[in-house]
């Protein structure tokens, strides 16, 4: 084992190898032809969900579930979130279909425990969620995002949410072109926080947010949780912004890692202090942003709550899918969003006055609503030309009717539910 503070995973790194290195892997073009889903849940008591699941508890059933075969990856949040990472996967539906059949297995796991999984962007009950997961990440993570207030330690433990990850697509222009499709991402993304706004209440009140997730986002870090600019060359663009963020931990072979203040990554490379940067560690660092789109080779769409019911979930993913995979759909998706440029301004995601709009007033938002009106009657078609089952088309239309229709979104029930 290396001693405490010595370079990890190779040589040292140069500025111009780290620029070279991002650019190459950041947005890896070609034919959208994957899909992947995160589902972050909580857990909570299956009788009573504002009963606390004491850590003993949590552990023991955490154990349980580690012991199903399942074909998604398995993983936990520091809070004790249950996260399943799908394979990527050839279509929509192989996608939703493995991912089912591993929730099926889980819940029948936890049953007769006593526990279920909950779709909920925030916990609505419990906060603060006492971190159960003791790892020199973690702890380390708690130190950096708590220097700015409690928005970090409430995003590790206490939040849920929907990822999609999608092909970032073709080099050349068009609506599958990945310039394109990293523009339409920032601001359909803001789109998704409203239609799919899903945590009202948090530590047992409400907050005033019908995305109290995506507030806290918002909150998180002054850079760390911020997208680029999303009009420009967006490898040199996002280059910069990993480049300039600072480094939240320097990882060791041994004891704590080192919480630098305000070292970023970029002068970490010129310095060489507190010890020389390797690939290995700007490869970690990418992890250790959170912006609402996150380029990782293919598009990490990272602002959608969790969705109430047991397949709430699909929904967000086949719209989300539909919309990106479909030439169509993106197109008319594409002059649907457009005109919410405007009202974003020049700031950046998720904190300019689009996204804040989104996480806040959900579709009571005229103008949101309007565009989501529209988004719906695109993925609809394009929801049966990419393969969608009837099952998932069904389930698409019914939240349309339910929600997007009148201008409505899962908090708004939620905040009936808890009224």
């Amino acid at each position: 084992m290396a001693p405490s503070g010595t370079p990890r995973g190779g040589p040292p790194l140069t500025e111009e190898a780290a620029e070279e290195l991002l650019r190459c892997i950041c947005f890896k073009t070609g034919p959208p032809r994957t899909v992947g889903v995160e589902l972050e849940w909580l857990v909570h008591d299956l009788r009573d969900p504002r009963e606390p699941v004491r850590p003993p508890r949590l552990a023991a059933a955490l154990d349980t579930v580690r012991s199903l075969p399942l074909v998604s990856s398995l993983t936990f949040e520091p809070g004790g979130q249950l996260e399943l990472s799908s394979l990527p996967a050839g279509s929509l539906m192989e996608c939703l279909d493995s991912l089912s059949s591993d929730l099926a297995a889980v819940r029948a796991a936890l049953g007769p425990l006593g526990l279920t999984l909950s779709g909920y962007g925030v916990d609505p009950w419990h906060a603060p969620r006492e971190r159960v997961l003791r790892e020199p990440r973690y702890d380390a993570m708690e130190i950096a995002l708590g220097r700015t207030g409690p928005a970090g330690r409430a995003m590790m433990c206490e939040s849920a949410s929907v990822q999609v990850c999608l092909d970032a697509g073709y080099e050349e222009p068009g609506p599958l072109g990945y310039l394109r499709r990293w523009e339409l991402a920032h601001l359909f993304g803001a789109v998704l926080v409203a239609v799919f706004a899903n945590s009202p209440q948090h530590g047992g009140g409400r907050t005033g947010w019908r995305s109290t997730r995506q507030a806290l986002w918002a909150d998180l870090d002054p850079v760390r949780a911020l997208a680029p600019p999303a009009d420009g060359d967006p490898r040199g663009e996002w280059t910069a912004h990993v480049l300039d963020t600072p480094v939240l931990c320097v990882r060791a072979e041994e004891g704590p890692w080192l919480v630098p203040e305000g070292l970023t990554f970029r002068e970490w490379l010129r310095t060489g202090g507190p010890r020389p940067a390797d690939a290995d560690d700007l490869r970690y660092h990418m992890t250790t942003l959170f912006p609402p789109v996150r380029p990782r080779g293919h598009l990490e769409l990272r602002m959608i709550d969790a969705q109430p019911g047991a397949d709430g979930w699909m929904v967000p993913v086949a719209v989300t899918t539909a919309v990106f995979e479909d030439a169509e759909a993106a197109e008319a998706v594409y002059r649907a969003v457009r005109p919410l440029a405007e009202l974003a301004g020049p700031g950046l995601a998720p904190r300019n006055p689009l996204w804040l709009r989104a996480a806040r007033d959900g579709l009571a938002d005229p103008l949101l609503h309007a565009v989501a009106v529209e988004v719906f009657a695109a993925a609809g078609p394009a929801l049966r030309r990419i393969g969608a089952s009837e099952r998932v088309r069904r389930a698409v239309d019914a939240f349309r009717e339910r929600y997007v229709d009148p201008g409505n979104c899962p908090a708004d029930e939620l905040q009936v539910m808890t009224s």
